[in-house]
């Protein structure tokens, strides 16, 4: 769990923290660890190709320009949107407790809906009439008993979700660009969710979306909301994943049951045979609904300008390029950490124990590696090797 102060950003430090999300091999995980190693978003960007060329690439990292960023703010802001990052108090306190969030998100509409209570609805593109209207009518139902509907502004259960729930609150996770409309035919909801609800994107502006967009997309999706609701799902669906996804992040998972001997119910029949609650109507999700209820961090009173701080509970700093020590025993350590990992992942924990390093110096290299596209950080405190023919030399 990541502990973190919430306050307003400046306009500079909000680029840089656009500009190190963007930034190549600096995925969330890692990101975290740079601010809580520098202090800040600038800092980090200022430390991240020396790192990278210590662990050992030997390309310059791609790392956007200030222009690239202001660029991609500007045009945020054109079309009425907005930027919100993990340190403010606009971002949505269930997202913000996984290792692994997002830490920036464009956002365009109502961002006050981040803050009332939120469940998810998705399910099959290809969805039945029946599935369908079960689906608006739930999401209806729940919204008229508080809850906003999270979706992903998918074909079949997703639209319908979204149609059911206009009126009282929906929120539109997509996997492009926030001005990327998938599918084209889901315009003029994307349109009114704009003006009524709300529009999330975690990607850059102007991105199509691509095969490896729609689970990070589904790990929003789940990751916005207390519980998951899956209508008409094949077992090897996004809608699964995204049921998985739920389960692991701690939430309740909700499963409409279908008849058997249509595919479509294959997965929701699954689920509940694996123990996800049965759904006959809005009142069997909100008798078994565990409120998701992370405590908010205080913020702190600090200048504008000061650092935007982050530092997980009982955590230790990485230890600063330039200490007293010889460059010999930074190698040294480095080589015991490649030789340590795998391309399975790996517990921190571990790596401490088999390698014998302080953990300062453990974790120096760790992102060393990680901004070299060596290995990845992973969300419970892992790490994976990346092989040669997945790295970006």
């Amino acid at each position: 769990m990541i502990a973190r102060q919430k306050t307003q950003v400046s306009q500079v430090e909000k680029l840089a923290w656009l500009r190190l999300a963007r930034a190549e091999n600096v995925g969330p995980v890692t990101f975290y660890r740079l601010i809580e190693a520098y202090g800040s978003a600038t800092r980090a960007l200022e430390a991240v190709p020396a790192l990278a060329s210590r662990g050992g690439r030997k390309k310059p990292l791609t790392i956007p320009p200030p222009q690239a960023a202001e660029k991609e703010l500007g045009a945020l802001e054109k079309i009425g949107g907005m930027l919100v990052t993990a340190a403010e108090p606009e971002y949505p306190l269930a997202l913000s407790s996984l290792e692994d969030a997002p830490p920036v998100l464009s956002v365009r509409g109502d961002v006050r809906l981040f803050a009332r209570p939120s469940l998810s609805i998705v399910g099959a593109r290809n969805a039945s009439v029946n599935g369908r209207k079960f689906a608006e009518s739930l999401a209806r139902e729940l919204g008229r008993r508080g809850q906003v509907i999270v979706s992903g502004l998918a074909r079949g259960i997703d639209t319908a979700a979204h149609d059911g729930s206009l009126e009282t609150g929906t929120v539109a996770v997509v996997a492009g660009g926030i001005d990327v409309v998938y599918p084209p035919e889901n315009q003029k909801l994307y349109e009114q969710i704009c003006e009524r609800g709300l529009v999330v994107a975690a990607s850059p502006f102007g991105l199509q979306p691509f095969a490896q967009s729609f689970p990070r997309r589904n790990r929003i999706v789940s990751g916005l909301s207390a519980g998951t609701v899956i209508v008409e799902a094949t077992l090897k669906s996004g809608s699964l994943i995204t049921a998985r996804l739920a389960a692991e992040q701690g939430r309740d998972v909700y499963a409409v049951p279908g008849h058997p001997l249509d595919p479509r119910a294959e997965g929701p029949n699954h689920l509940i045979r694996e123990g996800a609650t049965l759904v006959r109507g809005a009142d069997d999700i909100l008798e078994f609904l565990n409120t998701f209820t992370a405590a908010r961090q205080p913020p702190k009173q600090i200048e504008d300008s000061a650092p935007v701080i982050f530092r997980p509970r009982g955590s230790t700093p990485v230890r600063e390029a330039g200490d007293s020590e010889s460059p010999r025993m930074f190698d040294e350590a480095r080589e015991a950490v490649l030789a340590a990992l795998s391309p399975a992942p790996t517990p921190v924990d571990d790596l401490l124990v088999v390698t014998g390093l302080d953990v300062p110096l453990l974790q120096t290299v760790l992102l060393e590696l990680e901004v070299a596209g060596s290995a990845q950080r992973l969300p419970g405190n892992r790490v994976a090797l990346i092989t040669s023919s997945e790295k970006t030399e």
